[in-house]
């Protein structure tokens, strides 16, 4: 057990070790981190597990586009202080918000399996039963993401596009109660998990929208030298998501995007091969680089048995076969230099530059 892990002692006399999670003070990150808690808590009945939420610089700007505060860890900072001064010992995130270089001592100890990682369609009431198609022209779409914008403005030029920030309920209310927007488009991983499956009119596919590297999926995020924490929450890997993950945090690496740059991703696991399509985008939409390329990827039950953790992209993931492991992470950085070699590096600067001049 770590130095740094407190126990309680119940009732019974029993002594039980207490784990604190930290997580963002949104609702959707405490049903997210609930979630995570209630998947250990069958594992490991005897943890007493505590839940400590704090705000992040991304829940308390909310008049800037994400995409000009100009902070790689918009939502994770103030988690990741309180993991390394000890006030947590493990914080659940979306795996989005990550950057795909961590701090040091930190890691990724599990990624869950993922959620439905395609972008939504949330109408205004008074467009009930449209979709993108058939809204009236210059209707005007909300978004907070760039990557949503540049591809959803070359698929639907006869829409208009603006910023819209704020938590999921936030941005509901701003839609439900104003006529700023037509429609919003949001995550529909995060309306699942919120229970507003209803308010759905729309799941983009990937010819209208491909999703941001690892959206859907939920991470674990530990200090590196907690070897017990560690293999504790291993076992909630999800294998096919954790490869996936891999290779799409490995692709943004490579690309040296971020949050600033349209770059979106596609990835499917089929038998033994990982599917990656991958794209960059201007952020007007025009000028897009796209490829596709897959490798084997076969679950041989080789995991890492060696003494030093074998870590891709941040992801510590000792139960995971290394050799797919290796496979996906280089598949990622393939993808990403082919399309470096067809110029999206000029793409992307572009595009960095115009959205810091705006």
């Amino acid at each position: 057990m770590s130095e740094n892990v407190s126990v309680s002692q119940e009732g019974n006399g029993k002594v039980s070790r207490v784990i604190r999670m930290g997580t963002r003070k949104s609702q959707l990150a405490r049903i997210q981190t609930d979630s995570v808690a209630g998947r250990l808590k069958e594992l490991y009945p005897d943890v007493h597990l505590e839940i400590v939420a704090m705000s992040t610089i991304g829940d308390e700007i909310l008049d800037t586009a994400l995409s000009k505060i100009g902070e790689k860890s918009l939502f994770t900072k103030e988690l990741e202080n309180a993991l390394e001064r000890n006030e947590v010992d493990i914080v659940v995130h979306s795996l989005k918000d990550l950057p795909t270089s961590l701090p040091p001592g930190f890691t990724i100890g599990a990624i869950l399996q993922r959620e439905n990682p395609h972008d939504a369609v949330v109408l205004h009431p008074k467009n009930a039963g449209l979709i993108l198609d058939s809204l009236p022209e210059k209707s005007v779409i909300g978004t907070s993401s760039l990557r949503r914008a540049a591809q959803l403005k070359k698929r639907f030029p006869q829409l208009e596009f603006e910023n819209i920030r704020g938590n999921l309920n936030t941005r509901l209310k701003k839609l439900d109660e104003k006529d700023d927007y037509a429609a919003i488009i949001l995550a529909a991983a995060g309306l699942k998990r919120m229970g507003w499956e209803s308010r759905i009119s729309q799941i983009l596919d990937p010819e209208d929208c491909m999703y941001a590297v690892g959206q859907g999926a939920l991470a674990v995020e530990v200090r590196a030298q907690d070897k017990d924490i560690l293999e504790m929450v291993s076992v909630l890997h999800h294998p096919d998501t954790v490869l996936r993950c891999i290779s799409e945090r490995a692709f943004l690496k490579e690309l040296e995007g971020g949050c600033s740059v349209p770059v979106a991703v596609h990835t499917e696991v089929k038998g033994s091969m990982l599917y990656f399509t991958g794209a960059v985008y201007s952020l007007d939409g025009a000028d897009c680089l796209k490829d596709t390329m897959q490798t084997v990827v076969e679950i041989d039950n080789k995991v890492n048995e060696s003494a030093q953790e074998c870590v891709h992209v941040g992801v510590t993931a000792n139960n995971v076969s290394s050799s797919a492991l290796e496979a996906a992470e280089k598949l990622g950085m393939d993808l990403a230099n082919a399309l470096l070699n067809k110029g999206a590096k000029d793409i992307l600067t572009t595009a960095r530059q115009l959205n810091d001049a705006q």
